[in-house]
């Protein structure tokens, strides 16, 4: 764990907050340690994340148009970006997992990945505070911005989001209708309803997965 601290660069103060950014709900469901999952922490590490890559891009990117910021941080902070984060940590190497989880080799899996890093950044956040998460979050943004590399990843929610945007009264939202499968095999499914009507349907391993799939067929229903 120091060393999972030093790639980090920071030193924790309450050290369960890392361990249990790095307990998914598998380990979580199977341990009688009465250690929580790290869903929680996901949740609050999102926001944070959000908002530190939205401000950053905000001053530092003056010349471009809200539409591109809002492609520019959905490639930042989409599951893909942050699963290369999380390797680059070595996060794998200490998550907390069931024993099947594991032996399906979990600790490889993007979405999982993903959402620990989310974690980990809240885990600082509440050790911390949002400047010592900002300067977490940067060192793996900045160099991303400053050296962008190509990615074959679409936003598909961003676009369908400017679509809908051009006539104010239209109200765009995503629906959570199902959610099976074990722990290690999650599978997601999502509607997106434009006010009241359903346009598009998705699903995937991961929330964000599912909602730019349905996102995806709402556009090609459209005509995009």
């Amino acid at each position: 764990m120091k060393e999972l601290q030093k790639r980090i660069g920071h030193k924790y103060k309450d050290i369960s907050l890392l361990e249990n950014a790095l307990t998914h709900s598998s380990f979580a469901n199977e341990s009688k340690s009465g250690l929580k999952s790290n869903e929680r922490l996901e949740f609050l590490g999102d926001a944070v994340l959000s908002i530190v890559v939205s401000d950053y891009i905000y001053r530092n990117c003056p010349k471009l148009p809200e539409g591109e910021l809002s492609k520019l941080r959905a490639s930042l902070v989409c599951e893909k970006s942050l699963c290369r984060f999380s390797r680059a940590l070595g996060v794998g190497n200490y998550l907390k997992l069931s024993n099947g989880e594991r032996n399906l080799k979990g600790n490889e899996r993007p979405s999982i990945l993903a959402d620990a890093f989310e974690a980990i950044i809240a885990s600082i956040y509440l050790d911390s505070d949002i400047e010592e998460a900002r300067k977490f979050i940067l060192s793996f943004v900045e160099p991303e911005i400053k050296n962008p590399k190509p990615r074959a990843f679409k936003d598909y929610k961003t676009t369908l989001q400017e679509i809908v945007q051009k006539n104010p009264e239209e109200r765009l939202s995503y629906v959570l209708t199902g959610e099976s499968g074990p722990d290690h095999d999650k599978h997601f499914s999502v509607e997106v309803h434009l006010n009241n009507n359903i346009i598009g349907r998705g699903g995937g391993r991961s929330k964000k997965e599912a909602e730019q799939q349905a996102a995806r067929e709402a556009l090609e229903l459209m005509g995009y």
